[in-house]
């Protein structure tokens, strides 16, 4: 089975502009403004492991790829086939503009001259696999690489020739396009042997050192700058680069090579220093021959344990393999890694690439918490950690000196996380700490505005900071602090200032890549406060039907360059955005909490046929570290998660037979009456279901009923039902 999931997996999905199947039905009404591809990367990835390694084109936004910046729209090509000047390691997973990107100590097989170097060669025969990327290069050189947590090994099949060369340039990092090159502040690298060499760069505030070793006898190491070769140094150090006057530089392994001679190159990557990078990458790589071998089939193992905690049955190889990538994709970020912060001296759990939590928190992080708790406890332990060291939780957190908060995006979205830790009762985290810490963050940014006047503009922080109060005041409880816990829930409270008098929608305000119509329905802790506002359940139900376009005209995309009279058309529709974008992820299910599942099963019937698919444009919008994936994999296992609340709502499954790792058991999932969906097909809906054999009349189970595991049946009708239309999901008045 595990091998299954493995040969399904296809890390291309989403590499390119969306390529999906004709959109049919309420899907045909939705308008998708963000960039329309995945911005995902086919390289190699350990499961949230330290490192990556890729093609390097320079393209935005992975370093991989054709395709030019793009902020709406589709985004234009810059070079018309797949290219790399080299193989660059430290790629972001589908996000868009997180100010720099990595590739750092690009590796470069040559043929050529040292002179060369940077020129672009044409990718042929490109293979991927988790753990595995391969592609040959138009000069015959076949290249392969692969990683551990902390380690890269590459290793390149030379035509023959008498002069071969391995080049690893220290200098480099970021993008190609415009203002997006990282230029090292600082570096050091040294030859300790013909077949040995280390060292480090400060690039954006990280020391970034790794230990290298390339084990052929006739192969040398030498150093070069500025394109040419330094015979007989040892050391290279710069105490400080300026961009405007850097010159490349580097180390190189040259040698004969033998027509399909093969050369192994094996990199330690740390954080804290050379040593520690040399023992990353003991740790991670044999020493001996077939090294290239053993690291990739012990990640191949890894990936296939990962993988393996959740798993379905699919109608159809191409929705196997739009599963399965999903999964995939869900757990390449964010990094997370142990005894490696290079600014406080703990050696506890370090995070990094936490792209954002406006992109994750609702439902990739609560996937982790289920197929791999001790990672999520990890990342609980690093956010903590962040705030006690640096003075407030990230909304986003890169390999880079502080916090990128993108407070623009999101208020109190830590909270939320940390509090579904608690209620799954993962071990190692200080609870005591983080309600201090977080109790102390809802009162600064946009908290202190929260705690002044009741609302916090933007709008929607308040919803935010609302629920943050909320969240915090669960593990008060936990802890049985009484007194804290009534007084950030009577805060939890301001979630009604955010709406207009009429309670329909949210008051004016500024939204960040939405209207107030994409964040007006988000799930909040207490729903039939949020329904009653909005003068119960028709008059909600209709804003809903409004809002996903029910009996509307079918819209067009926008293209390459939108114009902005074209966007704010767009924007004026007040539609949903499909999983286009982030702010309407959970939307579908306000309508279980009305008394109308079968709205739910329509709209995700909609969004998991019509916008995945198994080809480099399967994705609609940008993957988000992983955030569009883990949304595919709940909707379509018939489930999602309400962060914090510790609930978890059902739907019909767009598979006949799911399983998933919950905590004490798997929770396996089979339906009764199941139709293979298509795009055209109408949707299923819930008629019933039993967990155990005890019937369920209500759209959800209790985050102890998810963990405990067991059986789960559902049946199911080609028209809707009365199930689960009187007993609602929980609601939370405060």
């Amino acid at each position: 089975m595990t091998s299954r999931a493995l040969s399904a997996v296809d890390p291309f999905i989403g590499c390119e502009p969306t390529d999906l199947h004709p959109t049919t039905g309420i899907a045909a009404t939705w308008w998708s403004p963000k960039p329309q591809i995945g911005n995902t990367h086919p390289g190699a990835t350990f499961p949230l492991g330290l490192v990556s390694a890729c093609a390097y084109s320079g393209a935005y936004p992975t370093g991989y790829g054709r395709f030019d910046l793009a902020t709406e729209g589709v985004p234009a090509e810059i070079h018309p086939v797949q290219l790399a000047s080299g193989f660059t390691h430290f790629q972001q997973s589908g996000t868009g503009a997180i100010r720099k990107y990595y590739n750092y100590f690009r590796v470069t097989p040559m043929l050529e001259q040292l002179e060369s170097l940077g020129r672009a060669w044409e990718l042929r025969d490109e293979r991927a696999s988790p753990g595995y990327y391969a592609a040959t290069l138009d000069n015959g050189i076949h290249c392969e690489l692969t990683v551990g947590p902390s380690s890269a090994v590459h290793r390149y099949t030379f035509p023959r020739h008498t002069n071969a060369r391995i080049v690893v340039d220290f200098s480099h990092g970021g993008l190609t396009i415009p203002f997006s090159r990282t230029h090292p502040l600082r570096s050091n690298l040294a030859i300790l042997d013909h077949a040995v060499a280390a060292g480090q760069i400060v690039v954006e505030g990280v020391p970034l050192a790794v230990h290298l070793e390339c084990p052929d006898d006739d192969w040398k190491a030498q150093l070069w700058y500025d394109h040419r070769r330094m015979p007989g140094g040892s050391r290279l150090d710069f105490d400080a680069i300026r961009p405007t006057t850097m010159r490349p530089f580097g180390l190189m392994w040259t040698g004969p090579a033998e027509a399909g001679r093969s050369i192994e190159l094996r990199i330690g990557f740390s954080l804290r220093g050379i040593d520690q990078a040399r023992t990353n990458l003991e740790r991670d790589v044999p020493r001996k021959p077939e090294a290239f071998e053993v690291r990739k089939a012990d990640t191949e193992q890894a990936w296939a344990e990962h993988l393996g905690k959740v798993h379905v049955e699919a109608p159809t190889a191409e929705r196997q393999t739009v599963f399965d990538t999903a999964v995939y994709h869900s757990l390449i970020k964010p990094a997370i890694t142990r005894s490696e912060s290079p600014w406080w001296p703990n050696p506890g759990p370090f995070a990094f690439d936490i792209c954002t939590m406006w992109d994750i928190y609702r439902t990739q992080l609560p996937l982790l918490i289920h197929i791999a708790p001790k990672k999520a406890a990890d990342l609980a332990s690093s956010l903590i950690t962040i705030c006690e060291e640096e003075g407030n939780f990230p909304i986003g957190y890169r390999m880079a000196r502080g916090a990128d908060r993108f407070s623009r995006q999101g208020s109190a979205l830590a909270h939320t996380f940390l509090a579904a830790v608690s209620q799954a009762g993962l071990p190692g985290v200080d609870w005591e700490l983080a309600l201090t810490l977080m109790a102390a963050d809802l009162r600064r940014t946009y908290g202190e505005e929260f705690l002044r006047f009741g609302r916090a503009e933007p709008i929607t922080h308040t919803l935010d900071l609302a629920f943050g109060h909320w969240c915090t005041a669960q593990i008060a409880t936990h802890l049985g602090d009484r007194a804290l816990a009534e007084s950030l829930a009577k805060r939890a409270a301001g979630w009604r200032n955010a709406f207009d008098a009429d309670g329909r929608l949210l008051r004016a305000s500024t939204f960040y890549e939405g209207t107030r119509w994409n964040y007006s329905f988000r799930i909040l802790h207490d729903m039939a406060g949020r329904i009653e506002l909005a003068g119960g359940d028709e008059p909600f139900v209709d804003l809903l039907d409004d809002f996903f376009g029910f009996g509307a005209e079918p819209e067009l995309q926008p293209g390459v360059a939108p114009d902005a009279d074209e966007l704010l058309r767009g924007y004026e529709l007040g539609r949903f955005q499909g999983m286009n974008n982030e702010p309407d992820m959970d939307a579908p299910w306000a309508y279980t909490y009305a008394g109308r599942p079968d709205r739910t099963a329509e709209i995700v019937h909609g969004v998991v046929t019509n916008q995945f698919r198994a080809t480099r444009g399967g994705l609609p919008g940008n993957d988000d570290s992983g955030g569009l994936s883990s949304w595919y994999v709940w909707a379509a296992l018939g489930l999602f998660p309400v962060i914090g609340q510790d609930v978890y709502l059902l739907n019909a499954p767009a598979h006949e037979h799911g399983r998933m790792s919950t905590g004490e058991r798997d929770l396996t999932i089979d339906t009764i009456g199941y139709r293979a969906p298509a795009s055209d097909a109408p949707p299923q809906f819930v008629a019933g279901a039993t967990l155990d054999g005890h019937p369920i009349d209500r759209a959800w189970l209790s985050g102890d009923e998810f963990r405990r595991g067991g059986h789960l049946v559902v049946q199911l009708a080609d028209r809707p039902t009365d199930w689960a239309t009187r007993q609602r999901p929980p609601s939370f008045p405060t």
